[in-house]
């Protein structure tokens, strides 16, 4: 059985999304208050608009959730939150929340992140009446699951009008056996991701301060490295600005380790080489240690030495 989430939107933030077509989305709540725990990853999350337009008009494939400030949302999806500024966001935020001093830029609200990878947007001819079931008074959504009829129906539209899911599960029939399907993260979703799995604290240092904080790919991404939070790890800026130009690594048993170039080219780096040998903080439950090719690759090709 494989659940599917119908979730209500705005007109606006369908509109903008559609015509983008982004890699990835970040349907957000205006209040961060609560955690998202109806779908796992790769299960079907669908969007319908608000009464009277009672149609499911795309979704995505659900990847992970969080509540993060609304600084990190923005910097993480930009126009992907369906909005064309972080002012407008802002805006949308204090006026669902009638709440008028979260105006003040000084505010840094939490958001409700719900983030999809491969996001589809349907054209007016094909959008999906909701289930009979999906009452007008539903105010956030509800959950389906194949194993019922009316969730059966919402996989099979979903499929009949992308084909997206059958190529992802290579079913051998148009109507396969529902499967969950593998999500292709995008950048922001790997950001938070990876910012989730180490608790938001730096993997080598312990540092909380979550402006300065970056989620570091292991192999960079233009050197075939993937959005994956195994090849990811948390650190803090200047120590991912390090790690990026190879003055530091981390060994195979997941030590850090610092280059003696640092002192050769800067006659410095006194607070770095305290640092090195210390072990690093591993990913939470769920999530995959840092890749062992991953880290072999930034030794063998980054690493100064």
């Amino acid at each position: 059985m494989v659940s599917l989430f119908v979730a209500i939107t705005d007109q606006s933030w369908f509109d903008l999304l559609s015509q983008e077509q982004p890699d990835e989305v970040n349907f957000w709540q205006p209040s961060g208050a609560r955690n998202f725990g109806a779908l796992s990853a790769g299960e079907l999350f669908l969007f319908k608009l608000h009464s009277p337009n009672d149609y499911i008009v795309g979704g995505g494939v659900f990847s992970n959730a969080s509540n993060v400030p609304l600084s990190l949302a923005w910097e993480a999806f930009g126009i992907k939150n369906g909005v064309h500024s972080l002012a407008e966001m802002r805006q949308r935020i204090a006026r669902y929340r009638r709440d008028d001093a979260l105006l003040d830029a000084r505010t840094d609200p939490p958001v409700g992140c719900r983030i999809l990878t491969q996001p589809f947007f349907w054209q007016r001819e094909a959008w999906l009446p909701v289930p009979q079931s999906f009452a007008r008074n539903i105010v956030t959504g509800k959950r389906y699951g194949t194993d019922q009829p009316e969730g059966r129906y919402l996989w099979d539209a979903v499929v009949d009008r992308g084909g997206l899911l059958a190529s992802e599960s290579q079913a051998a029939a148009r109507y396969g056996t529902p499967q969950m399907v593998r999500p292709r993260l995008g950048q922001g979703a790997f950001r938070l991701a990876v910012t989730d799995a180490y608790e938001r604290r730096c993997a080598v240092s312990g540092e909380k301060t979550l402006p300065i904080l970056d989620a570091a790919h292991i192999r960079s991404y233009g050197e075939g490295g993937e959005h994956d939070p195994a090849n990811g790890l948390l650190l803090r800026t200047d120590i991912h600005r390090l790690f990026d130009l190879g003055y530091v690594t981390v060994t195979d048993d997941h030590r850090f380790e610092v280059s003696q170039r640092l002192r050769a080219d800067f006659d410095n780096g006194r607070h770095y080489y305290e640092l090195h040998g210390a072990t690093l903080r591993s990913p939470q439950r769920g999530y995959a240690a840092p890749s062992a090719d991953a880290l072999a690759w930034h030794r063998e090709h980054r690493y100064l030495g």
